[in-house]
């Protein structure tokens, strides 16, 4: 299979923004993504995996590649899973439908969250717990440590 060409997408936002508060960005594989906090209100512990390259999608990538890919993916959901309390769920999603570059959801999700058991882009189904939210995002620094620090073992490997 012979890939696309790699160009920036000059109406992608992805390829002109991080897509929220960057964490980690890093290059192994001959491929460079970045891990970023998605802010999503509602959800403290929603990230993204972004590959930096325009790429639709996931099969779009070597071999190679795409193993750091998903590496990357599995690091930070460890690095979730590690919060406590332990979530009840991680969602990883790779949608793209509003926006065709290739990245990854990964969210720690709670029984107490307003969407669960649905998805977080689904209807709510309750009010949201500002209690629950609170203390997961005093949790976000060590979560994003783990997270780099994985990544970092990942790239010196």
């Amino acid at each position: 299979m012979t890939h696309p060409a790699i160009e920036p997408n000059p109406s992608c936002p992805l390829c002109h923004g991080t897509g929220g508060r960057l964490v980690w960005q890093g290059a192994r594989a001959g491929g460079a993504l970045r891990v970023i906090h998605a802010e999503e209100a509602g959800f403290p512990a929603f990230y993204r995996v972004v590959w930096a390259a325009h790429v639709a999608e996931f099969s779009d990538l070597p071999d190679a590649q795409r193993q750091w890919c998903m590496d990357a993916v599995v690091a930070v959901e460890l690095a979730l899973r590690a919060m406590t309390p332990a979530p009840r769920k991680i969602n990883v999603a790779a949608l793209g439908n509003m926006v065709p570059h290739l990245h990854w959801h990964v969210i720690a999700r709670y029984s107490g969250d307003s969407h669960f058991p649905g998805s977080v882009w689904a209807a709510a189904q309750r009010e949201r717990n500002a209690a629950l939210e609170a203390e997961l995002t005093a949790q976000l620094p060590a979560a994003e440590a783990r997270m780099v620090a994985a990544l970092e073992r990942l790239v010196a490997a």
